[in-house]
């Protein structure tokens, strides 16, 4: 198989972007932001859990003091209760559906994705109109820090 004929021009130039701006010196987020600069990219989006609120307005705050654009929303937009998606459960859902076409509207060129729950991740991934980076994965146990259990 020729997998090569698997990438459109836009995947092609999300690898050339990234091969370009890789640096091992650099951590993850600078990595990002190193990819937001070198693809010229004007507005980032950042859809985030509630329980990584403080993280996701700290990232906020340091791509707009390099002057990007930042979206943030978090996962109980508009509040949708629970119940009104699945019958029989009680509370506020998440609503990463919501997430994605929020920042679609702000007309966000990237996504940053901050610990939100497996399964919302998916939802979120699916219907975002800008490529997505995970930044954070929820991991309640280890405290968001997967990697720990598969180094044992």
């Amino acid at each position: 198989m020729n997998y090569a004929k698997l990438y459109n021009e836009t995947d092609k130039a999300i690898l050339k972007i990234a091969e370009d701006s890789l640096n091992p010196r650099i951590d993850r987020l600078q990595e990002v932001i190193e990819y937001a600069k070198e693809a010229k990219l004007k507005t980032i989006g950042i859809a985030n859990c509630i329980a990584v609120k403080k993280e996701a307005e700290f990232v906020e705050n340091k791509l707009k003091a390099i002057g990007f654009n930042v979206e943030k929303v978090d996962c109980k937009l508009g509040k949708v209760p629970f119940n009104d998606l699945v019958e029989g459960y009680k509370g506020v859902s998440c609503n990463p559906a919501g997430q994605a076409e929020f920042l679609k509207d702000k007309g966000t060129e990237l996504n940053i994705m901050m610990g939100l729950c497996v399964g919302h991740d998916m939802i979120f991934n699916s219907k975002s109109h800008a490529p997505v980076t995970p930044l954070v994965v929820k991991d309640r146990k280890l405290k968001h820090k997967t990697i720990d259990i598969l180094n044992q």
